[in-house]
């Protein structure tokens, strides 16, 4: 977990240099994209308070906004977070970190309307932006890309994917979160994997086309790993787990992975060279290759059993994985057997969750946060304690002693410490 993180952690400033010459904000400082970091739900290795009291988790500032599933970010003193307003336009705001006071905001129009079967979930923005230092990346409801400077939040370039390659607008709007990576943006958009510069907005290779519209369009974010060393894009479509050469998106290995109406969701994780993932209809598997210099590598199925993951992505500590199931309920799974450890009773429809290597702090839809410790053995829920009445889909962000919590109403920022 570690020296993936370093290694994320170079690549990504290299992108930050490559942009403006300037150096990627303080890591312990700041929390960039979707899930952190690496993409794994690590917020760094410190010790977190043992209580979610107010006395611990303080409020310091909470501004109305209206709905949004992006998750917010921080990059050193600026909070970035989105909205649609009025049902029509798409708004980032840049706030101060530490007053929650305004610096800019950029709007464009931007409404998409789901199918009715999916119009609880709303029809607001859901793409978590990505920042590296000095250019904001944030997707637009209607399959747009658009590229802010950070400082004063103007208009670097444009992205529009149906224009570009007609494509078919994403019936659920453009769900993929962007990742940065050595001054290329992937993303899954426009009907399939697309590689951008990220200084100029150029397209560099486009790959795994899905068709996009109502069967096509991902749901799920790319991560790039390093699998038996060779380092390649890990990403889930609707319909299979692929490993993308991140040079030229050739295909390394590919594997299919059911799911009732291709609801692959979540991002999935590596454990000791391995990929696991879950999906709702299907069941949990974890999957081991065999590399391969003259072609594509072979994958093996190294266990599989019958939990279904739905929109959550896992926390993997050590050899334990923890996953928010479609049941609700939070499951403990043995990465070497894919034995459960214990499941717990039903909870909210979703966790978000990030985790310390010793502790998981999750944030349940319904607006509460749980402090859970890791343990194999039994589920030992250290402190729980409702911050919200509003629906809270949207990913926690946590940096150093800062949380950021959006829910449907707004967003708010908490001093989470022991003193």
């Amino acid at each position: 977990m570690l020296n993936r993180r370093l290694f994320l952690t170079q690549a990504i400033a290299g992108a930050g240099c490559a942009a403006s010459g300037s150096v990627l904000a303080d890591q312990s400082s700041s929390w960039l994209g979707w899930r952190g970091l690496g993409r794994d739900g690590y917020a760094g290795q410190g010790d977190w308070p043992g209580s979610l009291s107010a006395e611990k988790l303080q409020l310091l500032w909470e501004r109305p906004l209206d709905s949004g599933y992006s998750g917010p970010l921080l990059s050193g003193q600026q909070v970035f977070v989105t909205e649609t307003k009025e049902k029509s336009d798409e708004v980032v705001w840049a706030l101060d970190a530490q007053t929650g006071q305004v610096q800019w905001q950029k709007r464009w129009s931007g409404a998409l309307s789901v199918p009715f079967f999916a119009k609880s979930n709303g029809d607001w923005i859901r793409s978590t932006p990505f920042c590296d230092g000095s250019r904001l990346y944030v997707g637009g409801m209607r399959d747009v890309l658009v590229s802010l400077d950070c400082q004063p939040g103007q208009e670097a370039w444009r992205f529009d994917f149906p224009a570009m390659f007609g494509s078919e607008l994403p019936s659920f709007g453009f769900v993929c979160s962007p990742l940065v990576d050595s001054g290329t943006i992937y993303v899954q958009a426009g009907g399939g994997l697309a590689a951008i510069d990220s200084q100029s907005g150029q397209i560099r290779w486009r790959g795994l086309d899905d068709g996009g519209g109502m069967w096509g369009s991902a749901f799920s974010s790319p991560i790039m790993v390093s699998l038996h060393g060779r380092r390649q894009l890990l990403v889930q479509t609707r319909t299979h787990l692929v490993g993308v050469d991140p040079e030229n998106g050739s295909k390394i290995w590919e594997q299919k992975v059911e799911a009732f109406r291709g609801m692959n969701i979540l991002t999935p994780a590596v454990w000791n060279d391995c990929v696991f993932t879950s999906s709702y209809g299907g069941k949990s598997l974890l999957f081991e290759f065999e590399p391969s210099e003259s072609g594509p590598w072979i994958v093996k199925t190294r266990w599989q059993n019958k939990t279904q993951g739905y929109m959550s992505s896992p926390i993997i500590i050590g050899d334990t994985l923890y996953l928010h199931l479609r049941n609700r309920r939070l499951v403990c799974l043995n990465l070497q057997t894919g034995q459960e450890n214990w499941t717990t009773k039903p909870f909210g429809e979703y966790w978000s969750m990030v985790t310390n290597g010793q502790q998981i702090l999750a944030l349940d839809e319904r607006g509460e946060l749980l402090l859970v410790q890791h343990n194999p053995k039994e589920f030992q829920l250290l402190d729980q304690r409702e911050i919200s009445q509003q629906s809270s889909w949207a990913h926690l962000a946590l940096a150093g002693d800062m949380l950021l919590i959006r829910h449907l109403a707004g967003i708010q920022a908490y001093r989470w410490s022991a003193s």
